[in-house]
């Protein structure tokens, strides 16, 4: 599997806040990997630093060759960077169908994702495409969010808490839509999650960080299936 992502010493924070510490990690072509841990960890800062959205104090970044460290954060996206953050961001004032044409990017593969691909994967989004950002549910603001990132066309799509908050129906449908985009069409995937088994059943690799270090790399499955270890590295094996 060629490598698509490579993370070397990296020390990363909010200003003169160092939160991530000499952090190192891969990650393949196709792989999907579970970025979990306690709260304020350093997760989120992990992807807001791939995003571009964090201060670099050291180390490199490297997607596809492309060294991610010198770019500033609104050239990544076409870098191949997809994120979908907390606050999911989408344009409030845009109707569904703006905020994906909106950004939509030419796709690198031959099976690109449009925004009728979206509507396909999301019939919720298809039956509002006229309604304004403002006038979605919670759980249709998230689908709407990931949709703008896989109109990108990304090569990594990164996801920080996509099922926080979310009724449970939302949250079966977006881990479908998940699971499709990564073990069926394999984009490759970071998600950060607080239900960890929910995440681990649809990843490849798990990572743990603690105090802004990696504590534990492992297959996801092995992760999976030892919920006293994660346990133990998470304080609480939260269940969906």
């Amino acid at each position: 599997m060629a490598e698509l992502l490579r993370i070397e010493n990296l020390s990363a924070g909010y200003g003169e806040a160092v939160v991530l510490n000499d952090v190192g990690l891969s990650l393949g072509e196709g792989e999907t990997l579970a970025l979990l841990g306690r709260n304020g960890t350093g997760k989120t800062t992990l992807i807001n630093t791939l995003a571009g959205a964090t201060r670099q104090h050291g180390g490199q970044i490297w997607l596809a060759g492309t060294p991610l460290h010198k770019l500033p954060s609104h050239e990544r996206a076409a870098a191949g960077i997809g994120w979908v953050p907390q606050e999911r961001n989408i344009f409030k004032s845009l109707t569904v169908h703006e905020n994906l044409t909106a950004v939509e990017r030419p796709a690198r593969q031959s099976k690109a994702w449009t925004p009728e691909r979206v509507y396909e994967m999301f019939p919720r989004l298809a039956e509002r495409k006229t309604n304004l950002g403002t006038q979605l549910s919670g759980g249709e603001q998230q689908m709407l969010a990931v949709g703008r990132a896989l109109v990108l066309n990304p090569r990594l799509l990164l996801l920080d808490e996509p099922l926080e908050g979310l009724a449970p129906i939302i949250v079966e449908e977006l881990l479908r839509a998940i699971a499709r985009v990564t073990r069926e069409e394999g984009l490759s995937a970071i998600i950060v999650e607080q239900h960890p088994q929910a995440i681990l059943r649809i990843s490849h690799r798990a990572v743990v960080l603690d105090h802004g270090n990696v504590v534990h790399t492992s297959d996801a499955q092995t992760l999976l299936e030892q919920p006293e270890l994660l346990d133990s590295l998470l304080g609480v094996a939260r269940k969906l």
